[in-house]
């Protein structure tokens, strides 16, 4: 292999990994974006991962460095998507409900639809979803604890002491990573932790997750384990669900603004 043959591969797995930082890419989209086979892009993706600057998933991989990628980063993508799922998740609040919101963009597209709500009471621990609802008539309850800044959350031992005093009507969380079997995937194991009692204290409890977030589970070395019957909310698609379903989860597939509820 010559210098500029050299090079170019440089060049070209460099960019390979700043694409993987902004989202979940296929192999087949790589292979079309830098106009190679699919050899060429899986020996790419093979020698990133064998230096530890990517985590291969089912049919694509992502970049080790967007685990931590800031809510900042994570609300420019996915955004059509994310207001639909939103959509379909508010039509679930009932007049007089106490309502658990997670931090995360998706959920806090939510509390954008539920700003004109007067008739609930909105428990966060989502700074996102204090500034939708900050200038709101919403009622609403901030659970205290410490800063994470990636995902711009409030969590901690203080944190979990509020919500185990609490029996929120529906929960709704959100995701870096899903897993029909093993729940939702975190890298950090206080997050997972928070997941795990936000999802036991709540009557109902629904998981929003556009269809990036399905892709291979997750890279994360945490998990946070999900009641049976746990909702998912989720724009992936017909395969991906079907395996929720599978798991015991109930699904609502999100097509086009639309949300179609699927039978068990």
């Amino acid at each position: 292999m010559g210098n500029g043959e050299r090079s170019a591969t440089r060049r070209r797995r460099q960019r390979l990994v700043e694409l993987l930082g902004a989202d979940d890419v296929s192999v087949h989209d790589l292979a079309a974006e830098f106009d190679v086979s699919l050899s060429t892009i899986r020996r790419d993706l093979a020698a990133l991962a064998d230096a530890g600057r990517i985590t291969r998933t089912y049919g694509g991989a992502v970049d080790h460095r967007a685990v931590e990628r800031s809510w900042h980063d994570k609300e420019r993508v996915q955004r059509t998507e994310k207001d639909a799922i939103a959509r379909v998740a508010a039509g679930l609040v009932r007049s007089g409900d106490v309502v658990l919101l997670d931090a995360g963009t998706t959920v806090a597209r939510l509390a954008h639809e539920l700003r004109d709500r007067t008739d609930i009471t909105v428990i966060t621990n989502g700074l996102s979803t204090l500034v939708e609802l900050a200038d709101a008539e919403v009622d609403v309850v901030v659970l205290g604890g410490r800063l994470r800044r990636p995902n711009e959350s409030l969590l901690g031992t203080r944190t979990e002491q509020a919500l185990r005093r609490l029996t929120p009507d529906i929960a709704f969380l959100g995701v870096d990573g899903l897993d029909p079997r093993r729940g939702i995937n975190c890298p950090d194991l206080e997050q997972a932790a928070l997941k795990e009692t936000m999802a036991e204290c709540a009557r109902a409890c629904w998981v929003l997750a556009d269809h990036s977030k399905l892709a291979g589970g997750g890279g994360f070395p945490y998990w946070a384990a999900m009641p049976a019957g746990t909702g998912l909310i989720s724009g992936g698609d017909a395969e991906r669900l079907a395996a929720f379903e599978q798991a015991g989860w109930s699904v609502r597939s999100v097509q086009s603004g639309r949300s179609v509820r699927s039978e068990q």
